[in-house]
């Protein structure tokens, strides 16, 4: 399988920036697509954003025109730009793998990363 480890996460006004970036390391052959899920609290986990190994996109109404999911292959990392930020981003985001590992579907999470945005 493979590990993924967050960062980027933190305090930003309504209106800022951040960029989170998810590093992968072990079994990176055998990923399908990565995405971005987030968890705010009293919540359930929601899709924020995934791309594919052939990099389509897709995201939820919510991001859509503020966030940006992009890969650089070369150093096994997926980013998620995120613009424009309102209160109700505040969460707690997770990066996600799905893969396969001899015939055997996988879900891979990371720790973590807070964002909160501050009115």
């Amino acid at each position: 399988q493979v590990q993924l480890v967050e960062s980027g996460g933190g305090l930003v006004q309504a209106g800022g920036s951040l960029r989170l970036s998810c590093a992968a390391s072990g079994s990176i052959s055998s990923i399908n697509a990565m995405g971005w899920y987030r968890q705010a609290p009293g919540k359930q986990r929601e899709l924020v954003a995934t791309i594919t190994r052939g990099g389509s996109t897709n995201y939820a109404d919510s991001v859509k025109g503020r966030f940006t999911i992009s890969r650089d292959n070369a150093k096994n990392t997926v980013y998620l730009e995120m613009n424009s930020l309102k209160p109700e981003d505040t969460a707690v985001y997770y990066c996600n793998a799905d893969g396969v590992v001899v015939f055997i579907n996988y879900k891979a999470w990371g720790q973590g990363t807070q964002v909160t945005v501050s009115s």
